[in-house]
């Protein structure tokens, strides 16, 4: 039995998703005339009570876009230290943007009003605008920890004081919103823009969508196609977001509860200093000394369990709908038999 916990990336469309694919109608989408694609953006954009959305090929270009659009070169990003759109997007906020990053150590991945606010730059020649704060939500090296609403609230109404435009990066939003129960309305009314991404925890193959105002989102269209994401008959990978957000938001719940069950064993074993508060689909758990994560990784290679070494002594599993119970019962079995 193969088991990869290595990302909820590795999801693969379920044979009805595939038959929803097979069937759907396609045109081209620079020309703004897939059918499928523009059913998929606007059915998005109503969810969060928005005017407007745009089908990406990946999360990172929505977030990149968003940068884009919120600044100009010379101003300032803030966000935390462990955000994926400074971590794991090749530092494009400096490549596209030509603008600076302000680093928050935040708690688990979570920044706040008093943290944003000392690291607001004074208006002085020698310093950059301080323009744009990205929140990230769950939070990927936070062990998938979450927003909760009148946290996100509090950020928003200190950002409108201020005068900086608000983004989510939202790759995994609805592993949050399965244990909320927030409505994804609630969370729109939030931001100046929010990134979704399908194609993790939701299974589809392709895609991330980009949210946000009307005249927003046509200034988003002419960046996604500079950057090459301009996609002709994609509706066919849209007909999978759909069938996604149709059928798998409320199962991601499954998720979420089998990481937690993972979690909960880890904890109890010799060869684990430490495991992250699990919230959401994410476990990182740290080993002692005696064996590093790259060594750990390898020995769970042996048993066909796949996972990822997320720092020197650190390891992360992420649960997804390509894993049943078996899985993680023989997962825990092998945890469980190993002797360091």
């Amino acid at each position: 039995m193969s088991i990869n916990l290595l990302s909820d990336t590795v999801t693969k469309p379920t044979p009805e998703m595939l038959k929803a694919m097979m069937q759907a109608k396609v045109g081209d989408d620079v020309f703004q005339q897939d059918p499928t694609i523009n059913a998929l953006q606007e059915k998005v954009a109503k969810m969060f009570g928005m005017e407007a959305a745009l089908y990406c090929p990946s999360g990172t270009m929505t977030n990149q876009i968003a940068i884009k659009i919120h600044t100009q070169p010379l101003d300032e990003v803030i966000c935390d230290v462990t955000s994926h759109v400074y971590q794991y997007e090749t530092g494009g906020y400096a490549f596209h943007s030509g603008v600076a990053i302000k680093l928050l150590n935040g708690k688990n991945g979570k920044i706040t009003p008093e943290l944003i606010e000392p690291a607001i730059n004074g208006d002085y020649d020698w310093l950059p605008k301080s323009t744009l704060v990205v929140l990230e939500n769950t939070c990927n090296k936070g062990g998938g920890s979450y927003y909760r609403l009148d946290e996100v609230k509090a950020i928003r109404d200190f950002c409108q004081k201020k005068g900086l435009k608000l983004h989510l990066d939202g790759a995994r939003l609805f592993n949050a919103l399965v244990e909320t129960g927030e409505s994804t309305v609630d969370i729109g009314a939030q931001f100046d823009s929010i990134s979704i991404c399908i194609s993790k925890g939701l299974g589809a193959p392709v895609g991330s969508l980009l949210i946000g105002k009307g005249d927003f989102i046509k200034k988003a269209r002419r960046f996604r196609k500079v950057m090459g994401g301009g996609m002709r008959q994609a509706g066919y990978l849209a007909a999978a977001c759909i069938y996604a957000l149709d059928n798998h938001v409320e199962r991601l719940k499954i998720d979420n509860d089998r990481a937690k069950k993972l979690g909960a064993v880890l904890q109890k074993l010799d060869y684990v200093e430490s495991v992250e508060p699990v919230h959401t689909n994410i476990v990182i758990f740290n080993l002692k000394k005696k064996c590093t994560a790259s060594e750990f990784v390898q020995l769970l290679n042996q048993h066909q369990i796949a996972s990822s070494p997320f720092g020197p002594q650190s390891v992360r599993f992420v649960t997804h709908l390509d894993l049943d119970d078996a899985m993680i019962n023989q997962t825990i079995e092998v945890l469980r038999s190993i002797k360091i």
